[in-house]
């Protein structure tokens, strides 16, 4: 495309061919895009600044680089000392450890974890690390059990939400007068309401992102389908209808679906379902929650004679295998290691000062663009 074109790219067009670049190359400048979309420098620049906010890229002089080529603390080296953070606030001693219990040892949490072990490392600390389950009824055994026979100086934990679970934890963590920290989980404790100190990833802010790109890129029937099964569901759904509710989408525009366990038979129909209402219903775009079912969706789709993303683009959310599909999945990033890293470090300083105000911590997911997302066909 050259400056003599007749048609001017629109936003979602220069955007769409932007991040291309980036994923190809790692680097774009803004004498090229330029040339390439036929635009001005100042509509590059435009571009760029708004593609930055949103987290996608890093403007550097001349043009902008991707985002995974920041010093991103989700991928920092394990024994670094990320730039601006403090350094270590206690001596713990020679045998000095916190425990940890999680929901699950396999898919999402192991980076959490890498996290974690990262950041005790580098206040020497050792972690002693448990795995509970989601169909654990109850977790305060196992707590109790981490500071009884295990010794450990403070908790970190990711309590189940359903029914009053989270509450009995929270209750109980108060109570026991160990320092604790919750990550990927909030609570309060009755009767004042007074908050847990936690860590979590703005999953909603995650949808919210994902969508926006989506509408970006032209799509006005975007649908949300999510694991019935996860905790991250709730959120996803909220940052879902608050995009839904900021472009103006009405309820006859998009659809939702909850999927079962993908290891249960009645999976497949579910799938099926969601396709044939995507069909139906004119929808152009998914979010679907998480990478096996938006793979899932995409696959049926795919035989079903579809193209991805031409027919139908899809964002997957987590990112744990999504740019293993063909086409790579485009998909929402969740912090997981800068979750663990700051679940330790809220930990450490609550060690050190008891008396410091209750810390809870928010922190942003990536959108990650790739293939399966795409201009929606005219």
């Amino acid at each position: 495309m050259t400056q003599d074109s007749q048609r001017s790219p629109l936003p979602a067009e220069r955007h769409s061919h932007l991040l291309a670049a980036l994923e190809r190359d790692g680097v774009v400048r803004v004498a090229d895009l330029t040339t390439e979309l036929g635009v001005t420098p100042v509509t590059v620049r435009r571009d760029i600044a708004r593609l930055e906010r949103e987290g996608r890229l890093v403007r550097v002089h001349g043009g902008a680089v991707a985002a995974a080529h920041e010093v991103a603390r989700d991928e920092e080296p394990a024994d670094r000392h990320p730039a601006g953070r403090s350094a270590p606030v206690v001596t713990p001693g020679a045998d000095a450890a916190i425990g940890v219990l999680v929901p699950s040892l396999d898919y999402y949490w192991p980076g959490v974890v890498r996290g974690m072990e990262a950041e005790a490392r580098r206040h020497g600390l050792r972690i002693v690390l448990r795995g509970s389950s989601y169909d654990t009824a109850d977790e305060r055994p196992a707590l109790r059990r981490l500071v009884e026979a295990d010794g450990v100086r403070g908790i970190i934990c990711a309590p189940r939400i359903d029914g009053t679970t989270v509450h009995d934890v929270a209750k109980w963590l108060w109570a026991s007068d160990v320092p604790h920290v919750l990550v990927e989980r909030e609570a309060a404790r009755a009767p004042h309401r007074d908050a847990l100190e936690s860590v979590v990833s703005d999953h909603a802010l995650g949808a919210l992102m994902a969508v926006h790109h989506l509408a970006d890129l032209g799509h006005r029937r975007v649908g949300l389908v999510l694991s019935r099964e996860s905790p991250t569901s709730r959120k996803v759904a909220a940052g879902w209808r608050a995009a839904c509710s900021d472009l103006g989408l009405t309820s006859a525009e998009h659809f939702e679906r909850l999927a079962p366990d993908r290891n249960r038979p009645e999976f497949s129909g579910v799938v099926d379902e969601v396709v044939n209402t995507a069909l139906g219903s004119g929808t152009t775009a998914l979010l679907v929650h998480s990478d096996p079912e938006a793979s899932a969706v995409a696959q049926r789709a795919m035989d079903r004679g579809l193209s991805v993303p031409g027919d139908l683009s899809i964002v997957a959310y987590d990112d744990e295998v999504a740019n293993l599909f063909s086409p790579a999945m485009t998909a929402v990033r969740p912090p997981r290691d800068a979750v663990g890293h700051a679940a330790v470090d809220l930990l450490v300083k609550r060690l050190a000062d008891p008396s410091r105000p209750v810390h809870r911590m928010a922190i942003s997911p990536r959108l990650m663009v790739r293939e399966s997302t795409g201009p929606v066909r005219r």
